[in-house]
């Protein structure tokens, strides 16, 4: 797709609030940040190589109360109604519980960070209707090869893209991921690195599984460990059955049943070799191949094997600064980034999108608060990075407490003390179990 070259304006970003915002960038973040910056009347573009919203795989995202408060400050109304419509409420269903291997029960997980009100919705839902909201903003099939700032005082943050065009903002927004290009400009280097986990998520009907499994799992989310630092998230999303709003006539979610959207885990130095160069239903045998060969019993498989090959897909975990002071780690001025672009965040703690979402928001809201009294746009681009040091850093640490528990579990040593003591401690849950079946009698 061919993008517009647009001309420079000339202007002087340190005297001015923005007029016009380049974002580089068009995942939840991105998308987030062009949908607010429209609904307030500011000129915004916001590019991206995919050429189809919906080509985007990944967990389910869960919104926790901040993140539904940024949302709706960014988006119209009606469209908020529809994604709370499009969404499960996290409070309806019954507790995240975590299983050994062999699927015995360990007991309910305590998810920090996790408040009562938040709710899951599909990532693809999402996308779409924040790219409904970005509207004719959003330039689809826009590969960002480059950015930079006019020379001069009155220069301009510019973009260049892969077929020539480039576009020009008072402001340039790096919404582009761990590898994010925006970022290697302003620091000279990536601000992420791998994290040590691999991923390979997919997507599976509970219909799909046998009345046993599909009962053990139940109507809930959760996480099952093995040895050799393996593991298993399998996210419950019925959008339907769990609804947030009673609203089936402003449904849009892309999700339509109960739904398990799932992913394995496996650590980098221990993970199946071709396993990063396979998709579908190749990379799904895999999976389930190294699985057994760690030990896993079938059930806890069965949501891998009744998957649908066509969802499956492997990614690799990055992570950002777990300290303030190294993220953003640039001065203030007319280029800036936000969400995993500068503090990327591994999916163990479910809030990664949710903080580029409140990222966009906050960015916003200075923008606004620049524009309304009078501030320069470096005075407000300053204001929304100290923010997101510590938002973004806060975030990390929480995603990281799960990721170093699995990798911890992959050395000889951790992979003995999980065959040893999962056993014990399902035995141990059971027996409570038992027990408290008596005395309810």
């Amino acid at each position: 797709m061919t993008t517009t070259t647009t001309t420079p304006r000339p202007a002087d970003p340190t005297a001015n609030p923005p007029h016009r915002v380049v974002v580089v960038g068009g995942g939840i973040g991105g998308l987030a940040l062009a949908a607010g910056l429209r609904r307030n009347g500011f000129d915004v573009a916001v590019h991206d190589r995919d050429t189809d919203p919906a080509a985007t795989g990944g967990y389910h995202i869960t919104l926790d109360t901040a993140a539904q408060r940024a949302l709706r400050g960014l988006l119209d109304p009606a469209l908020f109604a529809r994604l709370l419509a499009s969404a499960s409420a996290v409070r309806r269903r019954p507790p995240d519980v975590w299983f050994d291997w062999r699927g015995r029960p360990l007991g309910e997980i305590q998810v920090k960070g996790l408040d009562p009100d938040s709710v899951d919705v599909d990532r693809i839902t999402l996308r779409l209707l924040l790219a409904e909201a970005a509207g004719d903003s959003l330039v689809l099939g826009s590969t960002c090869t480059g950015v930079e700032r006019d020379p001069g005082p009155g220069g301009q943050a510019r973009a260049t893209f892969a077929d020539g065009g480039t576009d020009h903002g008072d402001l340039l927004v790096g919404a582009d991921g761990p590898h994010s290009l925006v970022v290697r400009h302003l620091v000279g280097s990536p601000t992420s690195r791998p994290a040590g986990l691999v991923g390979i998520s997919g997507r599976t009907p509970a219909a799909a599984l046998d009345p046993a499994e599909a009962a053990r799992l139940g109507p809930r989310s959760s996480l099952t460990v093995g040895p050799r630092g393996t593991a298993l998230y399998s996210g419950y999303l019925d959008p339907d059955g769990y609804a947030v709003l009673d609203a089936a006539h402003a449904r849009a979610a892309v999700t339509t049943g109960p739904t398990y959207i799932w992913g394995a885990m496996f650590p980098e130095a221990t993970a199946p070799d071709g396993l990063r160069g396979q998709r579908g239903g190749p990379l799904a045998a895999t999976t389930v191949a190294a699985l057994r060969a760690a030990g896993w019993a079938e059930g806890p498989l069965q949501v891998l094997t009744r998957t649908d090959p066509a969802t499956v897909a492997s990614y690799r975990f990055h992570v950002g600064p777990r300290h303030a002071r190294d993220t953003a780690p640039w001065p203030a001025g007319s280029i800036t980034a936000l969400g995993d672009a500068v503090h990327a965040t591994p999916p163990t703690a479910g809030k990664g999108a949710g903080t580029a979402i409140v990222d966009a928001h906050a960015l916003v809201t200075e923008l606004l608060s620049a524009r309304s009294g009078g501030q320069t746009l470096h005075t407000a681009v300053s204001a929304f990075e100290t923010g997101m040091r510590h938002r973004g850093t806060a975030v990390v640490a929480l995603s990281m407490t799960t990721v170093d528990r699995i990798l911890a579990g992959s050395t000889p040593a951790g992979s003995a003390l999980t065959r040893l003591s999962l056993p014990l401690l399902a035995w141990s849950t059971a027996l409570r179990g038992r027990a408290g079946g008596h005395r309810g009698r």
